[in-house]
């Protein structure tokens, strides 16, 4: 089933358009990732559809509705969580604090799932009345993907998920993306780790210059003699 569904998407900020007829598909259950060079519009994608770059033009689908100027809000409450790039956290709140502040649009009783992601992220329970400002760059990351996962999303949305972490903490990031999409969550992803993310991926999008340039399986991307010589280093 297909599960988010960009047509022909025109969106930038101010004015200018950095993202140029663009479409997008992430099917239920799937890995999709976006690489291309700096500048290219990646993460613009994703923050489009939050509301934090502005479409002009195009639509947004999310389960066959339309949802191209949704408030965030609502997004979360239809199962769709974003995770940017920097800012991703409370910095003063606790751990715990932080993970109780993702399950703000839910009535119900989140403890259950507090403890799922607990058990996801075991170093979050050890440091969980800790400020999360105070904590190491792959651990704030954890922070943010586990706030998202308090309203247990269909689909979750990371913008270079990886971006400033050691070696070790990008292997595990992407381990434990790997578990989380054995959930049944759904995962977009902008990450420029692309030979890593794309070995994972069902599939993927090359952008350039705001424009799709390729799409494949993750394998098939990283077999491309044009993907690989232009967007891979060779």
């Amino acid at each position: 089933m297909t599960l988010l569904q960009l047509q022909n998407l025109y969106s930038g900020y101010r004015g200018v358009d950095i993202l140029k007829g663009i479409h997008l598909e992430v099917k239920q259950g799937q890995i999709v990732v976006i690489i291309g060079p700096n500048g290219a519009g990646k993460s613009t994608v994703l923050k489009s559809l939050f509301g934090l770059a502005t479409i002009r033009a195009g639509k947004v689908l999310f389960q066959g509705s339309d949802i191209t100027h949704l408030p965030a809000e609502q997004l979360v409450r239809r199962g769709i969580c974003f995770v940017p790039q920097t800012n991703n956290v409370f910095p003063s709140l606790s751990v715990q604090e932080n993970l109780e502040m993702g399950a703000f649009t839910r009535r119900d009783n989140y403890a259950s799932q507090l403890e799922r992601v607990y058990e996801l992220f075991p170093p979050l329970k050890e440091k969980r009345r800790q400020a999360a400002g105070s904590l190491s760059g792959g651990q704030r990351q954890m922070v943010a993907i586990g706030r998202a996962l308090m309203v247990e999303p269909q689909l979750l949305l990371l913008d270079e998920p990886t971006a400033g972490l050691s070696p070790l903490f990008i292997e595990q990031t992407f381990a434990l993306l790997q578990d989380i999409n054995r959930l049944g969550i759904s995962i977009l992803m902008v990450e420029q780790n692309a030979k890593q993310a794309l070995s994972m991926a069902d599939w993927g999008y090359v952008l350039s210059m705001g424009e799709n340039r390729f799409e494949d399986t993750g394998p098939n991307l990283l077999t491309n003699p044009e993907v690989l010589e232009l967007f891979l280093g060779g």
